[in-house]
């Protein structure tokens, strides 16, 4: 057997126990008093997660759930119905929860289902982790955790932890599409604590995406994860409060991508802009950058944690062009938003689970490479501030901002000096974008671990950036 088609998509049927034929009935009943458009959004999902502590397996838990959302779009309203019960007389409540919406009794046109074929897949799985016993996600907790525990003395406390999942949908909807996908997903995370007299830090690492258990033996193997979590946690010992003002600023490769993620990404999404809440609202075209930054969202980048064959609407995604040398020249859209908007899908329609309606989300987003060598970047600050692991931050709609950042260093006279911890870059979007002065020819990702929120749901996504300078930022920190 070819073990790729071990998570092609698989009939509908067989998870979900209903015929093309109840799907059609059940969106006929949600459009039967009126509405634009009926969705059905079906998902079974399994669960798997191992986690270490204290020297031992401490925990470990499945889980599956099974549920059907049903939708319908009235203009610019929107009706919701779902339920963990497919019995026929739980299906047509939902439907009819969904149709209350709409207000006009209508002949709803006869609904033909028609599977749609897709020609790529972006999971590279070797090894589906669904399938595999207990014991070889074990091993792989277990080295991570003993390779952390071995690295220093000054770590005292480890948690190591696996999560995989396996994740079937389907969707149908009005127009006739009938889709369906079958989404991998696993991490393999570390955390460390490190002690040296009253001081305690914290260190994380971790990997993984849309790939098998093979992932861990071939591309990042798990004591590499349990030693970088050591390695931060030891290093913030003997790192110094961050200096506080005005100065250069030079952001890490990779994981200073969640800064972009958060400070330029949520304003691109279309809802926000469609209600005339984000700042970028009435600047599609315009120039709110410098000519150096081009931002994309992508996800068809294969094994990726943000990646998927179709959105949760059943659209094919596409790699969308959001800034291009300074100019915002796209939206990531949704049906609801681009509908309204008249602007085409890009697949960019995500939601949590089968009881939440699909927003428009990002998948994997980046800042494109540069041309700049790191080290000609790092040449050019006699005395600035080195943003190196970041631990989240907050961001307004008018895109003002404060990013929290672990662990960094000082940059005197171009080369990377003392270790700093627990410092704030404060700034706002547009004045960041216009004073970024060199970008890397070095894009990375962040760790294949991160997870996005927004109105209450949660999808899984990554980020990336080369090494970039912004010319002035305001660190907080110790003055």
């Amino acid at each position: 057997m070819n073990e790729t088609n071990l998570i092609r998509p698989i009939p509908f049927e067989d998870h979900f126990g209903l015929s093309k034929e109840d799907l059609q009935r059940a969106l006929a009943t949600a459009l039967a008093s009126g509405g634009d458009f009926a969705e059905i959004y079906l998902e079974y999902r399994a669960y798997n997660f191992v986690m270490m502590e204290d020297d031992i397996i401490k925990e470990t838990a499945e889980s599956i759930s099974l549920g059907m959302g049903i939708r319908v779009i009235s203009g610019e309203k929107t009706g919701f119905g779902y339920t963990n019960d497919l019995s026929p007389d739980k299906v047509r409540r939902a439907a009819l929860a969904a149709a209350a919406i709409a207000q006009s009794a209508k002949t709803v046109p006869a609904i033909d289902l028609r599977s749609q074929t897709l020609d790529h897949d972006y999971y590279p799985v070797g090894e589906p982790c669904h399938r595999l016993p207990l014991e070889p996600k074990i091993a792989l907790v277990k080295e991570a955790y003993l390779a952390c525990q071995a690295f220093d003395p000054a770590v005292t406390k480890v948690r190591a932890g696996i999560q995989d999942s396996i994740q079937f949908v389907t969707i149908a909807n009005s127009d006739g599409l009938l889709a369906s996908d079958s989404r991998p997903m696993v991490k393999l995370t570390c955390t460390a604590i490190a002690e040296k007299g009253a001081l305690r830090e914290h260190g994380y690492s971790g990997g993984g995406g849309r790939v098998g258990l093979e992932y861990f033996r071939s591309a990042l193997g798990p004591e590499e994860i349990g030693r970088e979590a050591a390695r931060e946690a030891v290093g913030l010992l003997e790192a110094r409060e961050a200096p506080a003002g005005e100065m250069p600023v030079v952001l890490s490769p990779g994981h200073a991508g969640v800064l972009i993620h958060e400070a330029v990404g949520h304003l691109l999404e279309a809802d926000f802009n469609r209600k005339k809440t984000s700042i970028f609202w009435d600047k599609f075209g315009k120039k709110i950058g410098t000519p150096l930054i081009t931002i994309y969202d992508d996800p068809t980048i294969p094994a990726f944690r943000g990646s998927y064959n179709i959105d949760d609407e059943g659209t094919p995604p596409r790699k969308t062009l959001l800034i291009e040398k300074g100019v915002i020249r796209g939206l990531l859209q949704d049906r609801l938003s681009a509908g309204l908007m008249k602007m085409p899908l890009t697949g960019h329609g995500r939601r949590q689970d089968y009881s939440d309606i699909p927003i428009p989300r990002m998948a994997n987003t980046y800042i494109a490479p540069g041309e700049s060598a790191p080290e000609d970047i790092f040449k050019s600050v006699k005395k600035g501030f080195y943003a190196d692991r970041f631990q989240g931050g907050q961001v307004e709609d008018s895109g003002k901002f404060t990013f929290s950042v672990s662990s960094g260093f000082l940059i005197e006279n171009g080369r990377l000096t003392a270790p700093v911890k627990q410092a704030t870059l404060i700034g706002s979007n547009i004045d960041i974008l216009n004073k970024i002065e060199m970008v890397g020819s070095d894009l990375m990702f962040g760790l294949q671990t991160g997870t996005c929120s927004k109105e209450g749901q949660d999808v899984p996504v990554m980020d990336g950036c080369p090494t970039m300078k912004i010319s002035k930022m305001t660190v907080g920190g110790r003055s």
